[in-house]
């Protein structure tokens, strides 16, 4: 983090028009890493289809937005916290749920005992894997996009039938232009914070403290 920063070429500066850097700085990872995943699945997200969005923090209420600005599909958002329901309801969710013992239920519930076509953890925790491999469809795709760890076992009647499981990484730059000419266009918008340089600490305090809404930017 500084005032300035120098590259090696002005090929891996991209252009942003008139987008204001401040808002386009959170899409290059909370924005690119979901709409990275969200792509791979976009042939499963028909009409009549259902996207389901666990964890919806930094990533997830982005991924929530580009699911319903991209697709056709039901969007359903689950996390424990009634704020971050709150932030997926206003992203574009179509129902959100709270995480407990009866959620799976719920979300087979609102698809009719079919289940999701595409599940997106933005946890990656275990028991978030868990629930995902409880509410894929069979010939649906469960893609792990968060970090935490998890696990679950793989056989071949321990996950729905010819359910694709995934993890995906960040994103390619030329995806990062796409992204970034939705955000220009208004399409999509993270939910931020900025802190001036001198109080870059403070942003990671409130990052560790989970009390930070969407990001945190830190502008010099």
């Amino acid at each position: 983090m500084a005032p300035y920063l120098l590259v090696p070429s002005a090929r891996l500066v991209i252009p942003l028009g008139d987008l204001d850097p401040v808002a386009a700085a959170p899409l290059t990872d909370a924005g690119l890493t979901p709409y990275h995943a969200i792509r791979r699945s976009l042939p499963k997200l028909l009409p009549g289809s259902t996207a389901v969005a666990i964890g919806v923090g930094g990533l997830g209420h982005l991924g929530v937005q580009l699911l319903s600005a991209l697709t056709a599909a039901q969007v359903i958002a689950v996390d424990q916290r009634p704020e971050a329901l709150e932030l997926a309801a206003a992203s574009g969710a179509d129902l959100t749920v709270a995480s407990g013992p009866d959620t799976a239920a719920e979300i087979r519930d609102a698809t009719r005992g079919v289940g999701a076509d595409v599940v997106l953890d933005f946890v990656g925790a275990e028991a978030t894997m868990q629930l995902g491999v409880q509410i894929a469809r069979p010939l649906g795709d469960l893609t792990v996009v968060g970090i935490a760890g998890g696990s679950v076992p793989f056989g071949f009647f321990s996950v729905p039938y010819e359910v694709s499981l995934q993890t995906t990484y960040w994103g390619s730059v030329p995806e990062l232009m796409e992204l970034l000419r939705l955000a220009e266009r208004g399409i999509v918008r993270a939910e931020y914070t900025t802190f001036p340089l001198a109080e870059a600490p403070a942003a990671y305090a409130a990052l560790k403290a989970g009390t930070l809404r969407g990001r945190a930017v830190v502008v010099p």
